[in-house]
């Protein structure tokens, strides 16, 4: 039995490069959940995110150590509940393993205002679920006349998207899988002396990719032809194999009946 070596050998090498691409360094990211300024008396969560197995995250502020936490599914959350002027600051993750860092996020700066402006309203444009390249356009409406907002992607570790006082929308041309999620704005005014709104609605983008899902039923499809196909071959070799035994048991009587 030969055949059926083959898929063996082809899942063990998928497997075997799945492992080396695991077996890079460790990154960690740090975000808010829900992202935006905070209101004195608020709440937020601060997450830190790392696709590692098992470890601890410790969490700083001003580079001191604050609280560590077990890593869990990939992930360490640290709640802030009545939230203070004490809470704003700079934080960052550490992920450890046997207590060496090998892992540093990049510094989440936490805000902790008054709200002041009315709260804006977000909305999306043409729908919250699009095709894969459409333009979808994100528009954050509020009732003051020299605001400025910012665009929040839920998870997202970098610097909110702007949009500026002379525009509502920001556009994103050609949408793809990595810009799902859940989007909300939340508006400022002033120069020296900032106020700031609370944050919009929440609303959550979806991009379905047909191109994807159709080359992966492609794929799956060949890989069950071939596998069909080597069942078959395999089902041939043994008739070829069982078909020469019978012939000569045929022939073996005869001899046999004239020798007596």
């Amino acid at each position: 039995m030969v055949l059926p070596v083959a898929p063996v050998l082809a899942f063990g090498t998928w497997l075997l490069v799945q492992s080396k691409a695991a077996a890079g360094a460790p990154t960690i990211s740090i975000f808010l959940k829900p992202p935006g300024v905070i209101p004195p008396g608020g709440s937020t969560t601060i997450c830190c995110s790392c696709q590692c197995d098992g470890g601890n995250v410790v969490l700083y502020k001003d580079g001191k150590q604050l609280r560590t936490r077990e890593l869990r599914d990939g992930s360490a959350e640290f709640p802030i509940s009545n939230a203070s002027r004490e809470d704003a600051g700079p934080y960052s993750c550490h992920y450890l393993v046997g207590g060496t860092v090998l892992a540093r996020s990049e510094t989440l700066e936490i805000t902790v205002k008054e709200f002041r402006l009315p709260a804006p309203v977000l909305s999306v444009l043409p729908a919250p679920e699009v095709t894969a390249g459409a333009r979808v356009t994100f528009r954050c409406t509020i009732t003051h006349p020299r605001a400025g907002c910012f665009l929040y992607l839920e998870g997202q570790d970098r610097a909110p998207d702007f949009i500026h006082k002379e525009q509502d929308d920001f556009n994103l041309p050609r949408v793809h899988k990595g810009n799902e999620g859940r989007y909300s704005c939340q508006c400022y005014s002033g120069a020296a002396l900032v106020e700031w709104s609370d944050v919009s609605n929440s609303l959550d983008l979806v991009v379905k990719d047909y191109t994807w899902s159709n080359v992966g039923r492609l794929v799956l499809g060949a890989a069950v032809l071939v596998l069909l196909g080597l069942i078959v071959a395999e089902h041939r070799h043994r008739l070829r194999c069982i078909r020469p035994a019978r012939r000569g048991g045929h022939h073996a009587a005869p001899s046999t009946q004239s020798s007596l």
